[in-house]
């Protein structure tokens, strides 16, 4: 019965072989940053948009172009500067004068891989626009609906807020990325790497050498085997405490939507297949939870007087409850 049972389940090896591929061919490029590269492709396989936060300088536009070259899919980039209007990331209607109609000309939104740079460098009216779009995966212009195709990802990066010429995104848009992911400084043998690899000129022909590994229907396919994972009650117990924790919490202002339950779920089925895994594991919940987390949370004023972290919250409420096993 045992055997039965293990030849149904899905076969990811094709899935976690083309992963490590990918993550192999980035490493060439970009020195450590191991949890991040992790995190872009687990967002990828859960159908979510990603966040990307660093300080200038910390590879953070490079390691998103990088995983949009391995996958052979419609790439955009666009540039949030403080002048950009909505309709320079839609699109706009123009009027042509052999029909005598306007025509919607489709704007750079329109892609499967979208890198926004310093997304966080326009103003609101320019980041209200992203709203319909990274939900509903449609743009609505002069009463008409235009459908995103599939796959859709927009990857942001963003400077930290207390930058000059920064603006703090509304809760309601960070609340439409699945991860936040924090790009901190390399450690000091990561540093001596990066200049060794510059100094030697190796960089421009490592990144020419990415190619494709995945292609935008692998993408669907593989989203669909994710979906379809099963997790136990007793792990969806465990999310759910995760996050009623954050709601009760006295060092948090603003806690976790019922979107962020579903968010740890999704992402956690998510790393379960890049390790060849048709499960999930409590690891993999608490590996998600800080990335899921840390952008949906609000601190008190006096815990963030005090230096306190999202991440050291979500850490302490972990602590708390017991781990399903």
């Amino acid at each position: 019965m045992e055997n039965e049972n293990f030849e149904q389940r899905t076969d990811m090896t094709r899935l976690s072989q083309a992963i490590e591929q990918i993550k192999a061919a980035i490493h060439h490029v970009v020195v450590g940053q191991h949890d991040t590269i992790e995190l872009l492709i687990a967002g990828i396989l859960a159908d979510g948009h990603l966040l990307i936060e660093g300080v200038p300088g910390v590879a953070k536009t490079l390691t998103a172009k990088l995983i949009a070259q391995s996958i052979d899919a419609k790439f955009s980039r666009i540039q949030f500067t403080p002048d950009l209007m909505p309709s320079d990331v839609l699109g706009t209607s123009i009027f042509n004068p052999k029909t005598i109609e306007f025509e919607f000309k489709r704007g750079p939104i329109f892609g499967n891989i979208i890198l926004i740079d310093e997304i966080n460098r326009a103003p609101a009216k320019t980041q209200s626009a992203l709203f319909e779009v990274m939900e509903e995966r449609q743009v609505t212009a002069d009463g008409q609906t235009y459908k995103m195709e599939e796959p859709f990802i927009v990857i942001a990066t963003q400077n930290p807020v207390e930058h000059e010429g920064t603006y703090r995104l509304p809760e309601a848009q960070l609340d439409r990325f699945l991860f936040k992911v924090e790009v901190k400084y390399p450690s000091f043998e990561d540093e001596i790497a990066i200049i060794t690899q510059q100094h030697q000129h190796k960089t421009a022909e490592q990144i020419t050498e990415i190619h494709a590994v995945l292609s935008a229907d692998d993408i669907i396919a593989a989203r669909k085997q994710v979906r379809e994972f099963y997790v136990e009650p007793k792990l969806i117990e465990f999310v759910a405490k995760i996050i009623h924790e954050t709601r009760n919490s006295k060092s948090l202002f603003l806690g976790g939507s019922p979107r962020a339950s579903l968010a740890i779920i999704n992402s956690a089925k998510a790393l379960a297949a890049m390790k060849g895994r048709d499960f999930v594991t409590p690891e993999d919940i608490i590996w998600v939870a800080p990335a899921v987390l840390r952008h949906r949370i609000m601190l008190t004023p006096d815990k963030e007087m005090e230096g306190v972290t999202p991440d050291e919250v979500v850490a302490q409420i972990i602590q708390k409850i017991e781990i399903p096993r």
